[in-house]
C-alpha cells in the first residue's frame, strides 16, 4: 500500500494460528513479533515460521519486530533478511538516532519503525532521529508498558484510566520527534482489547493530536483504528476547499473558506488530510 499504515497489528511470530487470524484481518501493516511475545526457547521456531511464509505481491505491509540491539537474538533475527517477505523492521528499545545508524549499517535501506520511549534514557534523545544521514527511518511509536517498568511505576494510569504525566510526556515527545524527523507518528497500544469504546476514544484523541496510525494487539482493534485515522467526508470536503482556495489565489496570506478565516497553517493541515486519504 502507498499510504502510511493506519493500523499496525502485532502478532506473535511463534503462533501459526494467530498469524492466520492476523492475515485475515484488515490491518494495513502486520508486525510479526520476535521480541516480548515470544519466549526465548521459541524464538528459533518463530524465525523458521516467518521464513516459510509465502511471498505475495499485494496486501498489508509485513514488518518484523526484532530483538533489541546488541543482543544475541537480535543478530539471529537479521538472518531473516533476504529469506522472508519483509517490508521493514520494528526496532524496540530505541534510545537515539545512533541506534538507527547502527541498525542501518547492518541492514542497508530497509525501512525502520522505531519504538522510541521504552527506556528512561530514550526520553532525552527524541530530537536526534532528525539528524540521521540518509535515514531509512519510516515511523516512530511509543511504549507505555516498557517505560513504566523502566521507571519503576506501580501504574501508568490514574484513577480515571488516563495516562499520568510521565506517559503523556513520552507520548508528546514521540509525536514531536517523529514530525521533526519527517516520519510517521504512530500512537501506542490500547491494552484492553475488549474495551472498544475506550479504544475508539483514545484513537480519535491521537488522530486529533497529529498521530496518523496506532499499534494494535488484537484483530478486533483493527477496524476501529482504521476508522479513527481515516478522514471523514466532511474533513475531506473542507480540506479540498482550502486547497482550492489557495490554488485560485496563491499570493494570498489569508482567505475565507466556509465563513472562517484560514492561513498557511490551515493549508498545510488540509494537504496532510488529503495525503492521508491518498489524494
Amino acid at each position: 500500500m502507498s499510504r502510511q499504515p493506519r493500523s499496525w497489528l502485532f502478532v506473535p511470530a511463534d503462533s501459526e494460528k494467530k498469524i492466520a487470524k492476523a492475515l485475515e484481518s484488515e490491518a494495513d501493516a502486520l508486525i510479526f513479533d520476535l521480541e516480548d511475545s515470544v519466549a526465548l526457547t521459541e524464538k528459533a521456531r518463530a524465525r523458521d515460521i516467518l521464513k516459510a511464509l509465502p511471498a505475495r505481491s499485494e496486501g498489508p505491509q509485513w514488518w518484523v519486530r526484532i530483538n533489541p540491539l546488541r543482543t544475541d537474538e537480535h543478530r539471529l533475527d537479521l538472518d531473516l533478511l533476504g529469506k522472508a517477505d519483509i517490508h521493514g523492521l520494528v526496532l524496540p528499545k530505541a534510545e537515539s538516532g545512533a541506534d538507527i545508524t547502527e541498525l542501518q549499517h547492518r541492514t542497508g535501506s530497509i525501512p525502520i519503525h522505531a519504538i522510541v520511549t521504552e527506556t528512561a534514557a530514550s526520553l532525552f534523545g527524541l530530537l536526534s532521529y532528525r539528524d540521521v544521514p540518509a535515514s531509512p527511518l519510516a515511523a516512530m511509536s511509543w511504549g507505555a508498558e516498557d517505560l513504566s517498568a523502566a521507571l519503576g511505576a506501580a501504574s501508568n494510569k490514574d484513577r480515571k484510566g488516563r495516562y499520568t504525566f510521565p506517559y503523556q510526556l513520552a507520548r508528546t515527545l514521540c509525536l514531536a520527534g517523529a514530525n521533526a524527523a519527517g516520519v510517521q507518528a504512530v500512537d501506542g497500544v490500547f491494552a484492553d482489547f475488549r474495551d472498544e469504546p475506550g479504544l475508539i476514544e483514545e484513537a480519535l484523541d491521537a488522530a486529533r493530536d497529529g498521530f496518523t496510525g496506532k499499534l494494535a494487539i488484537h484483530p478486533a482493534q483493527v477496524r476501529p483504528i482504521n476508522e479513527a485515522f481515516s478522514p471523514t467526508h466532511e474533513q475531506l470536503a473542507h480540506a479540498r476547499a482550502i486547497v482550492a482556495a489557495f490554488a485560485a489565489d496563491p499570493t494570498a496570506g489569508v482567505l475565507s473558506v466556509d465563513g472562517k478565516m484560514i492561513d498557511k497553517p490551515h493549508l498545510i493541515q488540509a494537504q496532510r488530510t488529503l495525503e492521508r486519504a491518498g489524494e
